[in-house]
């Protein structure tokens, strides 16, 4: 695991809790060393200050989404709700605001390896629409026979669509459902759908799968009847 923050203090914080959790943790300063770590290393999660010298988290983040799905949680400051949209946009998989409680970090950095990690309900099951398609157990997923760029997120959200055409949901309900949140950000749903709409849409500015039920959510319509 790679932690990313100019701040020492914070570097330490966080690795101390992260290896008592049972995690192997490698630090860096700065955003072009953290890019070298994980070149070289590979890590299975980075946890990233956006807040950094030289290289910026986002342009950290958006360097790695280039040529890695590993998840990426930043590090934001409290009322920087553009930044963390934008981080999230840039293709982040979650966030913590800064003062952050360090247990509940190491939650978040357990929930999302073991979504990455695990095999879920069904593995080896196949979820389709027409030409899209999501393996559950190798977590890929393809589009007219391309394979899809999905972060670990992105991919929990799709299948989880799939698995419930027809039926809206509100954000409260995805972020509880996929996240496992009981609180938390709405915009974090809003901008996923975004983000999975430009991936899965022929249109996203009319999206034709994902639609928005108004003073609801969202709802999965599939483009061919199952």
């Amino acid at each position: 695991m790679l932690v990313v923050d100019d701040d020492t203090s914070v570097r330490d914080v966080v690795r101390r809790y992260l290896e008592r959790a049972g995690y192997e943790v490698e630090l860096a300063g700065d955003g072009e060393t953290a890019l070298q770590l994980h070149e070289r290393h590979r890590p299975d999660l980075v946890v990233l200050d956006l807040m950094l010298p030289g290289v910026g988290g986002l342009d950290v983040c958006r360097r790695l989404r280039e040529t890695s799905a590993v998840p990426v949680v930043l590090l934001t400051a409290l009322g920087e709700e553009s930044d963390r949209v934008l981080g999230l946009e840039t293709g982040a998989d979650d966030y913590v605001v800064k003062p952050f409680s360090p247990r509940e970090l190491v939650l978040r950095v357990g929930s999302i390896l073991r979504r990455a990690g695990a095999s879920p309900p069904g593995a080896g099951e196949t979820v389709s629409d027409g030409p899209l398609r999501l393996d559950l157990g190798a977590r890929r997923g393809t589009l007219d026979g391309a394979e899809l760029a999905l972060t670990g997120r992105e991919f929990d959200l799709l299948a989880f669509l799939l698995r419930n055409p027809g039926r809206a949901f509100s954000r409260a309900e995805l972020l509880e459902r996929v996240w496992g949140w009981s609180f938390g950000d709405h915009s974090t749903v809003t901008v996923h759908m975004r983000r999975l709409r430009e991936k899965i849409e022929p249109d996203p500015a009319r999206p034709a799968r994902i639609a928005t039920v108004w003073g609801v959510g969202y709802r999965y319509d599939p483009l061919e009847p199952s």
